[in-house]
C-alpha cells in the first residue's frame, strides 16, 4: 500500500490503488528525465572532460554512461528472452553524443514497453544467466524496478564525478523533483 491518507490532501499523491504498471510507467518517464537532464551538462563538458579519468566505480563520464546503457541494453535482450546478450560497448567507437542517443532511447524503449505491458507480462516469470553464467528467474516486473534503480545509483555516481570536475551548477533528479514538475 502507498498510503492511507486522502488523495485530495497531498499534490500529486498516487491513490492506494495503483498498479505496479502505472507505478513503473513514471518510474520509466523519471528514468528518461533524469538522464536528459544530467547528459545535458555532460555534453556542455569539453570532450577531455567528459573522457577524464576520475575515482569512481566507472573512470570517466564516458565510461559511465557507456555502463549505463549497457545494462540497461542487456537487461532488455534478457526480458526479450535472448540467449546471447550483446553489450553495445562490445562493438561500440562512438563519443559522447553518441553514448547519450543510445541510453535515450534505451530508456524510451523501456518507457514504451511499461506503458503497453499488462499485469501478466510485469508478473511473468523469466529465466536468463548473468555474465557469470549463473541462472536465476525472476519476474519482471523486478527487473524494471532494478533498471530504474540502477541507474538512479549511476546518475548519483555522475554528479560526484562532475563534482570533481568542477561543475557547480547541477539540476536535481529527485524523484520528488520530476513528480512535482509533471
Amino acid at each position: 500500500m502507498i498510503s492511507t491518507s486522502p488523495v485530495n490532501s497531498i499534490p500529486n499523491q498516487l491513490p492506494s490503488n495503483r498498479t505496479m504498471k502505472e507505478l513503473l510507467s513514471q518510474f520509466a518517464a523519471y528514468n528518461i528525465w533524469a538522464n536528459q537532464k544530467l547528459l545535458d551538462i555532460i555534453l556542455a563538458l569539453p570532450e577531455e572532460k567528459q573522457m577524464q579519468e576520475l575515482p569512481s566505480s566507472f573512470k570517466s563520464l564516458y565510461t559511465t554512461v557507456l555502463h549505463m546503457w549497457d545494462a540497461e541494453s542487456v537487461w532488455w535482450q534478457r526480458i526479450k528472452l535472448q540467449e546471447r546478450t550483446i553489450s553495445p560497448s562490445q562493438n561500440f567507437k562512438g563519443n559522447m553524443k553518441d553514448v547519450a542517443n543510445g541510453l535515450l532511447q534505451q530508456s524510451q524503449q523501456w518507457h514504451e514497453w511499461v506503458s503497453t505491458s499488462t499485469d501478466t507480462m510485469l508478473d511473468h516469470v523469466y529465466q536468463y544467466y548473468n555474465s557469470k553464467r549463473e541462472h536465476f528467474k525472476q519476474p519482471i516486473f523486478q527487473t524494471v524496478l532494478h533498471v530504474f534503480n540502477h541507474n538512479t545509483y549511476h546518475r548519483g555516481q555522475l554528479v560526484n564525478m562532475l563534482r570533481q570536475l568542477g561543475v557547480e551548477k547541477i539540476t536535481p533528479t529527485d524523484f520528488s523533483v520530476w513528480s512535482r514538475k509533471k
